[in-house]
C-alpha cells in the first residue's frame, strides 16, 4: 500500500497554465484524507513552491531546488540541505559567463540574474518570483547557492552539459527539467536521494512510495520509488525508464495515477460521485 507520494510540480501536477485542476486537488485530499503524506518534488525555488503546497494543505516537508533543500511548509524547518560549494560554483559561473549563456544564481531562496531579456521574463511569468538584477553574478557570490540555471536552446545547453561533465561532473549534478533548463547542483542534491531521505525519516519502505514526473530530474525519484510513474506528455526516454505511463498533465495524469495505484475503492467511488 502506497504511503507517500512525491509529486513533481511544473509538466506533472501542473497544467500548461500553471495550475492544479480541480479533478487533481481533490484526488491529492482524498488520498491525504486517506493516510497517505503527498509531497512536492521540484525543482523550483521553495518560495516558488509553497504557494502549491498551501493550495493543496500540504503540513509535510517539502523536496525544492531538486533535493538541493527540504524544507517544511508550515513551521519552516529544514530537514535537508546540500547547496554547491562556492569554488565549484564560482567555476560554472565564470565558464558559462564566458560563453554568454543567461545563467541564474540562487541563494538564500533569492534568484540573481544579470540582466532582463526574454529568457528571464519567461522564468518569471513561470515561477511567479521577484528576481534581483546585478552586473555581476560572481561578486555577489557571497554564500553557497542552491542551484545554478542555465537558459537556452537544447542542443547549446547539451554541449555545455558534456563540457561541465568533463571538467566537473563528478563534483556536481547536472540535469535538464525542461529542454532548455540546465540545472546544477551539489551532487547529492537530487529528488531520489531527497525523497529517500524522507521516507526514511517517516518509517516508510521505499516499496510504499509512489513518484510522478515528466523530465530527466525526475529520473532517480521513478528509480527510487516502488512506483515510478511517468506522465502521459513525458519524453520516450522518461517512459522507458518508469513502472507505469499515465496520461498527460492536461488530461488528469496525476489524478488517475492516484486512483490506480494510491486510492481505496471507497475513496474513488466518492470522487465519482
Amino acid at each position: 500500500m502506497i504511503k507517500l507520494v512525491a509529486l513533481d510540480l511544473d509538466d506533472t501536477t501542473l497544467d500548461s497554465e500553471s495550475k492544479i485542476s480541480s479533478r487533481t486537488a481533490a484526488t491529492i485530499r482524498a488520498a491525504m484524507a486517506q493516510g497517505v503524506t503527498v509531497t512536492l518534488a521540484t525543482g523550483r525555488m521553495y518560495r516558488s513552491a509553497l504557494p502549491f503546497a498551501l493550495e493543496l494543505g500540504l503540513d509535510v516537508p517539502l523536496i525544492t531546488y531538486h533535493g538541493a533543500l527540504v524544507k517544511t511548509s508550515l513551521g519552516h524547518e529544514v530537514l535537508y540541505h546540500r547547496p554547491v560549494p562556492l569554488d565549484l560554483a564560482s567555476y560554472v559561473l565564470a565558464f558559462a559567463s564566458k560563453r554568454r549563456f543567461d545563467i541564474n544564481l540562487y541563494m538564500d531562496d533569492q534568484v540573481y540574474v544579470r540582466e532582463d531579456n526574454r529568457h528571464i521574463e519567461d522564468y518569471i511569468k513561470l515561477s511567479k518570483v521577484p528576481y534581483c538584477k546585478v552586473a555581476d553574478l560572481n561578486a555577489v557570490l557571497c554564500t553557497e547557492p542552491d542551484k545554478i540555471l542555465i537558459i537556452d536552446e537544447e542542443a547549446k545547453l547539451d554541449g555545455l552539459a558534456r563540457d561541465l561533465k568533463e571538467m566537473v561532473g563528478s563534483r556536481l549534478h547536472i540535469t535538464k527539467s525542461k529542454p532548455y533548463f540546465l540545472e546544477i547542483t551539489h551532487p547529492e542534491a537530487q529528488k531520489g536521494i531527497a525523497l529517500a531521505t524522507l521516507a526514511t525519516k517517516l518509517g516508510i519502505d521505499r516499496s510504499q512510495v509512489m513518484a510522478v514526473g515528466d523530465s530527466y530530474n525526475d529520473l532517480d525519484m521513478l528509480e527510487y520509488a516502488g512506483i515510478g510513474v511517468a506522465m502521459g506528455n513525458a519524453r520516450t526516454e522518461i517512459k522507458d525508464r518508469a513502472d507505469f505511463i499515465t496520461l498527460s498533465n492536461n488530461e488528469h495524469g496525476v489524478a488517475e495515477a492516484f486512483k490506480r495505484f494510491v486510492l481505496s475503492a471507497e475513496y474513488t467511488a466518492s470522487l465519482e460521485v
